[in-house]
């Protein structure tokens, strides 16, 4: 009897980091890089190694293609050819940051449907950013506002994002925090602690909040506060899945949660470009997690479906 191929799993990607051009160069809008945030005219060249080249020593399998298991670096392409790719791997929306707001905007319009935009905002523009916020999500059509505290050293509870957490309300538009310890060794290491989340939750009860990278290595404060407030809950970026299972590696607390009181609190970032992990492969490694058939449905589609409001 011959083998039925299983339909396509949907499937939301929290951080749909997007690919080097065509050209296999990283792509630029403008004049502005892919990443805002790095860099200051005024200061000197950093060491070598230190800063944002650290994440070069503590992950040198993402810096360059290696040996067999080393994460193999997603070749340039244009933006319909990824759009192609992840209509093959089931990936229907995928939420993306990092990329200049006006910039952002025209993908969004371009595949109507497919992408999420998260607007930069700076915390010291005060109201002019804020108006620039409730402009780009207004006019032009961006879904909400990213915080990570990993480039401009602001911590997400600092007062200055605060009139920009009451326009996410106002507008009804989520916000996605960096939460993770980070590797720039020119900066405090605690910039994304989970804690700093806890005072926006209580102070924005409304406020619809992601946790994103999940708070690794605070997992034990992650999971604390995913039960502590209701509207807020945590991506899986930048992490591969295949170690969650792993004794030792640190996640056991959130997958014992996450399979159990937090299995609608959590959404997957597969996060293409910075594993190097193509996306059949990394949604193989979640349905490989020991996780119920209705929990890797809810991690990979459900959760988001429903905190983002789709359909």
């Amino acid at each position: 009897m011959p083998s039925v191929e299983r339909p396509l799993r949907k499937v939301i990607d929290l951080e749909c980091d997007l690919p080097p051009d065509e050209h296999g160069k990283p792509r630029k809008f403008g004049t502005e890089n892919l990443v805002p945030g790095f860099g200051d005219p005024e200061r000197l060249d950093p060491p070598p190694g230190y800063g944002f080249p650290n994440y070069e020593r503590i992950f040198p399998h993402r810096a360059s293609a290696g040996p067999e298991g080393a994460a193999r670096a997603p070749k340039g392409m244009s933006l319909t050819e990824f759009v192609k790719g992840m209509d093959e791997a089931g990936v229907v929306t995928g939420v993306v940051g990092r990329v200049p707001n006006r910039a952002l905007a025209e993908i969004v319009r371009a595949h109507p449907g497919r992408f999420i935009g998260l607007a930069s905002i700076s915390p010291f523009d005060g109201m002019r950013g804020v108006r620039e916020f409730e402009h780009v999500v207004r006019d032009l059509g961006l879904g909400g506002l990213r915080i990570a505290a990993l480039f401009n050293m602001v911590p997400a509870s600092d007062r200055r994002f605060y009139p920009l957490y009451a326009k996410c309300v106002e507008l009804d538009v989520p916000v996605r925090i960096y939460t993770s310890m980070n590797y720039a060794n020119d900066r405090p290491y605690d910039l994304g602690h989970p804690r700093h989340l806890d005072q926006v939750a209580m102070d924005f009860p409304e406020l619809r909040i992601i946790a994103g990278l999940s708070g690794w290595p605070w997992i034990a404060d992650m999971v604390g506060l995913l039960r502590r407030h209701p509207n807020l809950s945590c991506d899986t970026a930048a992490h591969s899945p295949r170690y969650f299972a792993v004794k030792g590696s640190g996640w056991e607390q959130f997958l014992q949660f996450g399979n159990t009181l937090l299995q609608d609190k959590i959404m997957v970032g597969l996060s293409p470009s910075t594993l190097g992990i193509p996306y059949k492969e990394s949604i193989a490694e979640y349905e490989k997690l020991p996780l119920k058939e209705r929990v890797i449905e809810k991690w990979l589609y459900g959760n988001a479906r429903r905190f983002f409001r789709l359909g």
